[in-house]
């Protein structure tokens, strides 16, 4: 079963009238900016979810539209046979340029993702840099952080992500617990 792709001013209408939005972002995402009304269902979970439980029609979104696109087929076995369902052409991007309410809480940490690139990409920077002015020794930490990213592609396992859900703004989030003084 392929889920149909709506517009966000269409998926506003059928939320008016009392469909139920889904969101398939992690919950990082979810709790950084998100469409008010939208009920987080992250994609690591949902094997586990009952989604037939919801108001019909449904309508799944993430981010950009590429994440639902991708995992349409997973999203429409969870359904009933006579489940509607739709994704959101374009996401969260679309339905904020159409106009639409996003609620955005500053308060919340950026996406874990977006602080792996900013921190890998820091590192990588100061790393070259000190090597062609200070040192050729400092070439070793871009080499150690493109190792770290290869090893976290290949394997899914993210040193970094990990070092980070354990940073002081991340342990609300991640639940991580804080170290015994």
């Amino acid at each position: 079963m392929s889920l149909p792709t709506i517009n966000p001013t269409d998926a506003h209408r059928l939320l008016d009238k009392g469909a139920t939005l889904i969101d398939i972002r992690e919950a990082d995402e979810h709790a950084r900016e998100k469409i008010p009304g939208a009920r987080n269902l992250p994609l690591s979970k949902l094997d586990e979810a009952d989604v037939t439980a919801h108001q019909r029609p449904i309508i799944f979104h993430c981010k950009s539209g590429a994440r639902t696109q991708a995992n349409a087929p997973r999203l429409a076995a969870k359904l009933d046979a006579d489940g509607e369902a739709f994704l959101v052409g374009g996401g969260l991007d679309a339905w904020r340029r159409a106009g639409l309410p996003v609620v955005t809480d500053r308060r919340q940490p950026i996406e874990l993702q977006r602080q792996v690139q900013i921190g890998a990409g820091s590192l990588v920077f100061a790393g070259t840099l000190l090597g062609l002015l200070v040192s050729p020794w400092f070439f070793a930490v871009p080499a150690f952080v493109g190792a770290g990213l290869m090893t976290a592609g290949l394997t899914g396992f993210c040193g970094m992500a990990r070092i980070l859900m354990r940073a002081p703004w991340n342990r609300e989030v991640y639940g991580a617990p804080a170290r015994a003084a």
